[in-house]
């Protein structure tokens, strides 16, 4: 997981805003694969079969982090606005300043903004000298507070209901497409497309995309198009599950989950190279977020680590 990057200027008494948004409307193609489980794509089927189209317009709006100044007396005030269910470790970068005072060289200029908070991060003032002060800045996020320590003494929930067989792709050590430090341990479990995806361990539910329906090996491309659930848990870390079935997320940003609560179901979205579900549990380790090791439950409270090339059976 990358830090977003927002650059921004400001000019005395200027508000700032962050903006997002998506494409407009699509065609959607929904149709029968050859194994009889359903297909959602941008392109037609090769052969004649009954296809269902769907123009599709991208309004899902996921929570925000943003900072805003306003000017105060004779001073400019940065306040963060989290609207995220989780919180944001941000770090401000000064890029370019004139007439306003310059921070300590000292401060590290980084904090941890609480879940669904707004937060006063620093006050500068002018100097008396100059008659347009100004300021360019860019901040960077990411979700977590880096003070959290991962407890699951009991392990994770198989993914998937109980009784159910899939193979494990890949899993630490084993690291074919898994290189950064935040996937190195995630564990990759081969499965249909529309499988039920239920949570590993209780949380909420802080960030969903549910709007992607293409998946292919181009990393660029297709890297941020997966559709995916990330789950908040009590210890701070949270959990991710990616590469989900386009309009099949059934839980919202805030919602409050239990293990084994059905969520979603297993797809091909984004980066992959074949129907699987993406999970990993990750922590924010200091404005980097690193994947943990993963330890599933199984009969009798064993503990179970996920190994490339064996099959992962449901348990509850």
């Amino acid at each position: 997981m990358v830090p977003r990057v927002i650059p921004q200027r400001i000019v005395c008494c200027a508000l700032l805003f962050v903006l997002s948004g998506e494409p407009g409307a699509a065609t959607l193609y929904k149709y029968r694969g050859a194994d009889g489980e359903w297909i959602y794509t941008d392109r037609k089927p090769a052969d004649e079969q009954i296809v269902e189209t769907r123009e599709l317009e991208k309004s899902f709006l996921r929570p925000e982090f943003s900072i805003t100044s306003e000017t105060v007396g004779s001073n400019i005030e940065f306040v963060a606005h989290n609207s995220f269910y989780a919180p944001m470790e941000v770090q401000l970068e000064i890029v370019e300043i004139v007439g306003v005072e310059f921070p300590h060289p000292d401060d590290e200029l980084r904090w941890v903004v609480a879940a669904r908070s707004d937060q006063r991060l620093l006050n500068l003032e002018f100097l008396n000298d100059v008659a347009a002060p100004s300021i360019k800045f860019q901040f960077r996020y990411l979700p977590g507070d880096p003070s959290s320590q991962h407890k699951a003494d009991d392990g994770y929930q198989v993914p998937f209901s109980a009784a159910q067989s899939f193979p494990i792709t890949q899993a630490y050590p084993d690291s074919i497409t898994h290189k950064s430090l935040d996937s190195v341990r995630a564990v990759d479990i081969a499965m249909p497309i529309g499988t039920d995806i239920f949570a590993a361990r209780g949380g909420t539910v802080f960030d969903v995309a549910s709007q992607n329906y293409r998946g292919g090996l181009d990393a660029i491309q297709r890297g941020e198009r997966a559709n995916v659930v990330r789950i908040l848990h009590d210890d701070g870390t949270f959990s991710v599950y990616a590469h989900l079935n386009w309009n099949s997320i059934r839980v919202k940003p805030g919602d409050r989950v239990k293990a084994g609560q059905y969520i979603a179901d297993s797809g091909n979205t984004g980066f992959s190279s074949g129907p699987h579900l993406h999970f990993a549990v990750l922590r924010n380790a200091g404005f980097r977020i690193e994947s943990l090791p993963i330890a599933f439950r199984g009969p009798n409270n064993a503990r179970r680590t996920p190994v490339s090339g064996e099959m992962l059976t449901g348990f509850r």
